[in-house]
C-alpha cells in the first residue's frame, strides 16, 4: 500500500481493477523471453509472446526469444531501414537477433552479457563501461542501461501487440538471477 504524507487518499493494489494479463519476463544473459496468461479465459494457459524484432535491414520477425544483445549502429547503418514499427524516432541502436548477428561481424559495437555485468560485484553497475572493448566512436552504456533497453524493447513490442492492455497495466513478474548480490 502506498500513500503520501499530507494526502487525503491512499492507493492500494486492491483499489485497481484486476489485470487482464499476468506476464512473466525472463531477462536472460543470452536470451530474454516473455510469457503470459490471459485471465479473461476460462481455462488459463501459459503462452509465449513472440517478440517482434529486427532480423535484417527492413525485416522484422516475431521470435520466441529476444537475444540479449545490444548493437550500436554505424553512421552508414543509420542511413538504412533499421527502424521498428513502434518507434516514432530513429534511436541509433538495435537489440535482439540483428544486434547479435551484426555484432558478430562488428564486435566493437556489440554489448553482450550485460546481465552478467549487473551481478559483477567488482564494477559500478551504473558506470558507462560497455561495450567492454568497444570502438572509439561507440557510445558507452552502463549494464543497467543496456538491460533497461532490452526491457524497453519488450514493453514497446507488447504495447504494440496489445494496445488495449499496455504492459504497465498488467501484473508483471520479472525474474532475478541467483548471481545477484
Amino acid at each position: 500500500m502506498a500513500s503520501s504524507k499530507g494526502s487525503a487518499s491512499t492507493v492500494s493494489f486492491a483499489d485497481r481493477p484486476p489485470a487482464r494479463y499476468v506476464v512473466g519476463i525472463d531477462l536472460g544473459t543470452t536470451n530474454s523471453a516473455v510469457c503470459y496468461v490471459d485471465t479473461d479465459e476460462a481455462d488459463w494457459r501459459v503462452r509465449t509472446f513472440a517478440v517482434p524484432q529486427m532480423v535484417a535491414p527492413g525485416q522484422i520477425e516475431s521470435r520466441d526469444t529476444l537475444p540479449s544483445f545490444h548493437y550500436e549502429l554505424s553512421a552508414e547503418e543509420r542511413a538504412g531501414s533499421l527502424r521498428l514499427p513502434w518507434e516514432a524516432e530513429f534511436c541509433g541502436w538495435v537489440v535482439g537477433v540483428y544486434a547479435r548477428d551484426q555484432g558478430a561481424l562488428t564486435p566493437g559495437r556489440l554489448i553482450a552479457s550485460a546481465k552478467s555485468w549487473l551481478s559483477h560485484s567488482g564494477v559500478d553497475r551504473t558506470a558507462a563501461l560497455l561495450p567492454w572493448h568497444g570502438s572509439a566512436d561507440v557510445d558507452r552504456l552502463s549494464p543497467v542501461e543496456a538491460g533497461s533497453r532490452y526491457l524497453a524493447h519488450m514493453r514497446r513490442a507488447w504495447d504494440a501487440a496489445f494496445s488495449d492492455a499496455p504492459l504497465c497495466e498488467q501484473d508483471v513478474v520479472l525474474t532475478l538471477p541467483a548471481s545477484f548480490d
